[in-house]
């Protein structure tokens, strides 16, 4: 049975997250039924990282098996044609092999998280940032966050809802830059709990805003304490831009 790979982008606004729910339409539900409407099966697609209501996503990545061999120029095409007009679009289409999992194969996941701050509300990127009015330093939050690069118990940045066996993760990068009006937290790791970047950019702000000194945020990490986490950020600012696989 054919496995292709899908390179997915998408607006998480309208969804309900990726996973399947039932209140409304998910991002893998969307998908799922452009694929049956072309190739006349049903099938289920396998994500690398599932992401909640109002997150996007510029390179999640799935794999599907189908029953028979198409171009994966077809894949993509008709697959597209089905999707509209909801804001989802296979990038590439290409085949792999039986043993290639899009989640389980995953050595790497990119995460990136935007901010605007400025004092004028977001216009063209309604719903795809978070607004923050009040001056932030960049430079202050960078700093903080370094102290949670590394392999650490991250309790304290984890969903009370979290699923995962154990709250150890190794954070590879955690970068905070500020281009323009615009702050971005880049964080990679092989893989992270529910909600720990949001939780980590919702406490690096309160570092950027001077209301919490830098050292704060390395004392919260130690606590392995939720209580000691600040607000968590906002869904429509955090993206999947991308998965790193073996060659």
């Amino acid at each position: 049975m054919p496995r292709y790979k899908l390179v997915v982008e998408y607006d998480g606004t309208p969804f309900t997250g990726w996973q399947h729910q039932t209140n409304g339409l998910s991002v893998q539900q969307a998908v799922e039924e452009a694929i049956e409407r072309f190739a006349g099966e049903k099938v289920r697609i396998h994500c690398a990282g599932r992401t909640d209501s109002g997150v996007h996503a510029t390179g999640q990545v799935v794999h599907v098996d189908l029953a028979k061999e198409w171009r994966p120029d077809t894949v993509r095409d008709a697959t597209n044609a089905h999707l509209r007009p909801a804001p989802v679009a296979i990038l590439s289409a290409e085949p792999v092999p039986e043993t290639f999992n899009a989640r389980l194969s995953a050595v790497k996941r990119h995460y990136l998280y935007r901010i605007l701050n400025r004092r004028a509300p977001a216009a063209l990127d309604l719903n795809r940032v978070w607004h923050v009015a009040w001056k932030l330093d960049a430079e202050a939050m960078h700093e903080a966050a370094q102290s949670l690069t590394g392999r650490h118990d991250f309790t304290t940045f984890r969903a009370a809802e979290c699923q995962a066996n154990s709250p150890i993760r190794t954070l590879d990068r955690l970068d905070v830059e500020r281009i323009g009006d615009e702050i971005r937290v880049h964080a990679s790791a092989r893989s992270f709990l529910h909600h720990q970047v949001r939780s980590i950019v919702g406490t690096l702000e309160r570092v950027g805003a001077g209301r919490w000194p830098v050292g704060e945020v390395k004392a919260a990490l130690e606590a392995r304490d939720r209580k000691r986490c600040g607000p968590m950020a906002p869904s429509t600012g955090l993206y999947l831009i991308g998965v790193d696989y073996p060659d």
